[in-house]
């Protein structure tokens, strides 16, 4: 299987006349078709409802984009409830799950309305000190522990994670929150990342129904929705067979009526939030090879670096690269691809086979749509880049301008270093 960039040579020359490399670079139709399909996929569910987790893509106008198919959005911190509030969500259209929470962040989703979703039983007298009261609808975090497994393969291991509550705390937390006045109740569970496989989702759901069933009848709690949080995984590598979200809905579908509607609990709403499945494939970052080393290795140096990808630098993660242009030539020079960093894990690639590169060759980083620009970082004063979308019939705009050396020394502006920075 062989990955295609969504933008063609000739269109990465227009923008780069406009815009220089590097950028980010986001694929509206694409976007577009897969949130569509998503909502298709759980259309059988009356109350479903997709919250985009903010942290994956945090771009006013990709969110806005994905709330035209009636996505909500999924906080961890307070900058992402404020865009989500500056887009015009409130109430149920922010879900707020977050861990290790300032009470400011609390006070602030409760002033939202936003549904919170609790990490951890000891959160509940938190959560009450900090806002006054317990809201009417809340939510529990749920890690069963151990192993995650399908079949014999082991997805994750969520009992290493820092995340949820025991089986044990979460009966006992709606228990506590029902006396403190809590009505509406919901479950959510993230058990494995970044699955590429249409098991997953059908797995956790039957783990989340089942424990939904047993919290209703022995607590009493009226569980309003299920949140099947995200851990949809993109194939990043050209051989990996990509997730058919129709598949997986219907898996659920499967599972929601052998479990839940015989227990009287077929109204209940399915949320699911995923950032990478939604966004991941449908952004690349574009840079351009400027520098060329041959010593131990053959090294070609980019005009990117971990400040706009992070994640090869950060656990070795593979992303595809495509020289434009020499799509059809033949994948026989080894190359590491990296960055400017004064780090040496600043690589996108490790001894890739690649067609001969020259200078200023435009190279296509793919799949870069979720945790791509969101993790980027400052470290040598690097800027962050530009975001650019291309749309739907072609033409292209800028969704966020690159960072300047002002952006990177705001910080400093109460102090008389910060004019002499600039004389």
């Amino acid at each position: 299987m062989n990955k295609k960039p969504f933008v063609t040579k000739e269109q990465l020359d227009e923008i780069t006349a406009k815009f220089p490399t590097p950028y980010h670079l986001y694929d509206e139709k694409g976007i577009r078709d897969n949130a569509k399909a998503v909502k298709e996929a759980f259309a059988w569910n009356k109350g479903y409802r997709e919250y985009f987790a903010v942290k994956a893509c945090p771009n006013p106008t990709l969110i806005q984009i994905m709330k035209e198919y009636g996505c909500g959005c999924d906080c961890s911190s307070m900058t992402e409830l404020m865009l989500s509030k500056a887009m015009g969500c409130k109430g149920a259209d922010i879900m707020f799950s977050s861990n290790a929470t300032p009470a400011e962040e609390y006070q602030y989703a409760a002033k939202l309305g936003a549904i919170i979703n609790l990490d951890d039983i000891t959160h509940i007298d938190f959560l009450e000190k900090a806002i006054g009261y317990i809201p009417e609808t809340i939510s529990c975090r749920y890690n069963p522990g151990g192993l995650f497994k399908i079949s014999n393969d082991i997805m994750d291991n969520p009992g290493d994670a820092k995340y949820g509550m025991t089986t044990e705390q979460l009966f006992e937390a709606f228990k506590i929150l029902k006396a403190k006045g809590a009505k509406k109740f919901g479950i959510h569970a993230f058990l494995a990342s970044n699955t590429v496989t249409n098991e997953y989702y059908p797995m956790l759901a039957k783990v989340l129904f089942e424990v939904a069933v047993k919290l209703e009848k022995e607590t009493g709690a009226d569980i309003e929705f299920i949140n099947l949080s995200g851990g949809v995984g993109i194939p990043y590598k050209p051989d990996q067979e990509p997730n058919d979200i129709r598949v997986i809905g219907e898996g659920v579908r499967k599972v929601y009526e052998e479990v839940l509607v015989p227990a009287g609990m077929g109204d209940v709403a399915l949320y699911t939030e995923m950032g990478r499945f939604m966004t991941g494939p449908y952004g690349c970052l574009v840079t351009k090879a400027i520098h060329e080393k041959h010593t131990y290795k053959e090294y070609i140096g980019c005009d990117a670096c971990a400040v706009n990808l992070m994640r090869p630098a950060m656990y070795g993660a593979y992303h595809h690269i495509t020289v434009m242009g020499k799509e059809d030539q033949p994948c026989d020079h080894k190359y590491d691809i990296t960055g400017s960093l004064c780090e040496n894990n600043d690589k996108f690639a490790i001894d890739r086979m690649l067609p001969k590169i020259d200078m200023g060759d435009y190279l296509v980083i793919h799949d870069t749509g979720a945790h791509g620009y969101a993790m980027g970082y400052n470290y040598n004063g690097k800027l962050k880049s530009a975001e650019i979308l291309l749309k739907e019939d072609g033409s292209f705009e800028m969704i966020r301008r690159a960072e300047t050396p002002r952006d990177y020394f705001a910080t400093l502006d109460c102090f008389p270093i910060y004019n002499k920075i600039f004389e």
